[in-house]
């Protein structure tokens, strides 16, 4: 069963991850602007967010077990459109992988809660490093692919072949594991509920740092004089620092029962990295390379321990989907309008200051929530 919801999480960031790299690409070839190519995958994390909404509905009808096969499916339908060289099926088929993916995230947390809650923090942050090596591959492998096969539209339409491929893994395990659906007071997504809230504002604050930071790190960087290669290997390294992060700091809440003081942990280092990012760039000799590491270790812990809360603090599977699906629906919208709203602060204030001051209003909210959530089970 872990190994199967390992494979699942592998193909939660891969289809959309792979598209980035090949932006200039898809644009020269389809004559999109720079605009309209970025809100493509503005629109598949909004989609995202749609999913994860939807995700308590789609366990209420299937079960969460059955439900992943076909939520995963609509990842491996939407990279099969995308292998059409054209702007509706890379639209459509971004979409399509995004509502897919959102709906997946959601039913994990509900399969970890029935049946790996007593390691919910251990098996969540294994799944987020699965999703984080998935895009990782998938960012890297983009361009020698689209050469290799002869195209952007069949590079992007081989993320099809692990998705496939996870199903097929994932399927004889939820014909075993499946139970009948829960019954219909926790499904509806507890908007009113105090703890659903502080979820949500947990992860938002959480979604908008990371999508914040992945998006502007990079031309923050070389706007400060770095070149673009070392940007880009600059990047890289954000994103490997969220791997132990993930893993070491949700483990350690887990064991020993202080959520909240493992989750100040990884926030201070978030704090630290972005103040420092803010007001010193450049440090001589060092560089940004500490604010980058001790950013990406805080982040890498955040998602993971949001969710891993949610799993403590739900009394079963049909309550922490429905909780999880309020949390990620919320923050996947502010993860997908966030950085493009960053965007306008840029180009009205002719600089970064502004935009970055947003995350460090991110990081005051994560710090609320965490503070208010407490380590009550």
């Amino acid at each position: 069963m872990l190994l199967g919801l390992l494979v699942l999480a592998l193909n939660l960031r891969s289809a959309l991850a792979g598209y980035p790299p090949l932006i200039e690409t898809v644009r020269v070839d389809l004559g999109l602007t720079a605009g309209a190519a970025g809100l493509v995958q503005t629109g598949a994390v909004l989609m995202m967010a749609a999913g994860s909404l939807a995700g308590s509905a789609t366990a209420r009808r299937a079960g969460p077990e059955r439900a992943l096969v076909g939520a995963v499916g609509l990842v491996a339908i939407g990279s099969l459109a995308r292998g059409i060289p054209a702007a509706v099926p890379l639209v459509a088929g971004s979409l399509v992988a995004g509502f897919g993916i959102g709906v997946a995230g959601v039913l994990l947390t509900g399969v970890v809660k029935e049946h790996l809650a007593s390691r919910a923090g251990v098996v969540t942050g294994g799944y987020v490093v699965a999703m984080m090596v998935g895009a990782t591959v998938a960012s890297a492998v983009a361009v020698p692919i689209s050469v290799g096969v002869g195209g952007w539209s069949l590079a992007l339409a081989v993320w099809a072949v692990p998705a496939v491929l996870a199903v097929a893994v994932w399927a004889p395990v939820a014909r075993r594991l499946a139970r009948p659906a829960a019954t219909a007071p926790h499904l509806r997504l507890p908007w009113r509920n105090g703890f659903a809230r502080l979820a949500a504002a947990h992860q938002s604050a959480t979604s908008l740092l990371v999508y914040g930071w992945m998006t502007w790190l990079a031309p923050y960087v070389t706007s400060e004089g770095w070149s673009p290669r070392d940007a880009g290997l600059l990047l890289a390294v954000w994103s490997a620092a969220q791997i132990p992060g993930a893993l070491v700091l949700p483990a350690l809440a887990e064991r020993s029962g202080r959520w909240r003081l493992w989750s100040a942990v990884g926030l201070t280092g978030t704090a630290v990295g972005t103040l420092g990012l803010l007001f010193a760039p450049l440090p001589p000799v060092v560089g940004p390379w500490p604010w980058v590491v001790l950013l990406g270790v805080g982040l890498g812990a955040g998602f993971p321990l949001g969710i891993a809360m949610v799993t403590w603090r739900t009394p079963d599977g049909a309550a922490s989907a429905a909780t999880s699906g309020m949390a990620l629906g919320v923050g996947y919208t502010v993860a997908g309008i966030g950085p493009f709203l960053m965007g306008l602060l840029i180009d009205l204030t002719g600089g970064y200051p502004a935009a970055i001051i947003v995350l460090v209003a991110a990081v005051v909210l994560q710090g609320y929530a965490i503070v208010r959530i407490g380590d009550a089970r």
